[in-house]
Order: structure tokens, then sequence, then C-alpha cells
């Protein structure tokens, strides 16, 4: 088995930017199924950690989807979820943290790359969220999701069935007219750690419409969003 010193958990805790209260919960969710297999008896590994750090994202993200699109329905939030949490997402997250260098593995998985492997980032990370669930509580566990996936959160569009909408629009604009819908920064507020940018959309010199997002990118998107609406519901008068 591979050992963790106080110093690792020290620097990790750092990148984490959170303390354990009860430092054998962060052991807990470091510890690798493979070391019951070297240990060659019932020895105490992630994998239940990970289990409720499942339902503990789950919960947050949904939570948060469920507010930033009041009203998209289950399907659209399903997908929306889905975007946000799946493995290569969560090996993501692992390794932007530094994960794989603290993993407590055995020498076979050390040997054979373990620290670097997808499952195994994914795994640690959700088991980290249980362990800060059990340390803390669900509201500095929701933090340090909110935190972890702000990026992603601020970026993600309202799916409802528009997988393109800036592409979508661009093709029914241009079975019409030759144009191209052009976009336009019409404010970009806020701090910039925290920034909101509204954005029009406009065709052949008329806005159609607006749309916001933690990003410009993601404000054209919106706006997008909200043209492709606006059109729709014209057409069905």
């Amino acid at each position: 088995m591979t050992p963790i010193s106080l110093s690792d958990f020290a620097k990790l805790q750092i990148r984490l930017a959170y303390k354990f209260r009860d430092e054998n919960f962060l052991c807990l969710a470091l510890t690798h199924p493979s070391i019951t297999h070297e240990a060659n008896s019932p020895s105490q590994h992630n994998q239940r950690l990970e289990f409720l750090g499942d339902s503990v994202l789950g919960l947050v993200l949904s939570r948060e989807l469920y507010e930033k699109f009041p009203d998209a329905d289950e399907g659209t939030l399903t997908k929306s979820r889905a975007k946000l949490v799946n493995a290569v997402s969560l090996a993501a997250h692992g390794k932007a943290l530094d994960l794989g260098a603290h993993l407590i593995l055995s020498r076979g998985e050390e040997n054979t790359g373990g620290r670097e492997r997808a499952s195994a980032l994914a795994d640690a990370f959700e088991a980290l969220l249980g362990a800060i669930f059990l340390d803390a509580g669900f509201d500095v566990a929701r933090e340090f999701i909110l935190r972890e996936f702000a990026a992603e959160i601020s970026e993600l569009t309202l799916p409802s069935g528009i997988e393109n909408p800036k592409g979508e629009l661009q093709e029914l604009l241009q079975s019409k007219s030759p144009s191209a819908p052009q976009y336009q920064l019409i404010s970009a507020d806020g701090p910039d750690h925290d920034r909101n940018f509204i954005c029009a959309v406009l065709h052949d010199g008329l806005e159609l419409a607006r749309g916001s997002g933690k990003s410009k990118k993601a404000a054209e998107s919106d706006a997008a969003v909200a043209a492709l609406k606006n059109l729709k519901e014209e057409k069905s008068v």
C-alpha cells in the first residue's frame, strides 16, 4: 500500500480550499479498492463514499438546474445534468485537484498507472464529495460542488432539444435571407469573478432577442435560444 504523509494531506487540503475536521474521511476517500486485494483481507476503501458523493452531487446539481431553467421539463433537466456529470467530467475534476498524486493504492495498481486512470480519478472525486458531506454537512458540500462546477454551469444553456442554438438560428434565418445573424454585446457587469453578460442577436438590422450569461459565449447562446422561441411563436400565430 502506498502511504500518504501528513504534509501530503496539508498540501491537498490547501488545494481543495477545505480543511477536514476529521482527516480519516479524507484518507478513506483516497483509498483505492485495490488495497483490499493486496492485503488479502477485508479493508475499508472509497467505494461507499463514492456512492454517497454521487448522490450528493446529483442532488446539488439537480437543484441548481431546476432553478437555472425554470421552464425546462424533466427530460431537458436530465440531459443538462448528464452534460455536467459523466465519467469524463468527473475524472477531469479529479485530475484538476491532483487527486491521483494522493491516492492510496496497491503496489500492483501503482505499477500499472493507477494514479492516472480516469475511473480511479472519477471515483476518488465522488468519494471526496461524500467525505466532505460527512465531515461538514450538506451546505458545505454544496458550496464546494458549486465552486467546482461554476464554469460548466455558467456555460450551460437551456437545451430544450437544441444542441447548437446559434447554428440552428443561422440555418433558419439563412433559409429566408442570405444575411447571417449578428451578435452584439450590450453590457458586462459585476466583479471579475462573477461577471454577467447581456448580448443581443440581430438580423438585417433588427433585434430578434437578448440573452444573458456568465460569459459572452453563454449570453449569445441564450439570445439564440430566445430568438428561436420568438420566431417559432410568430410562425404559429
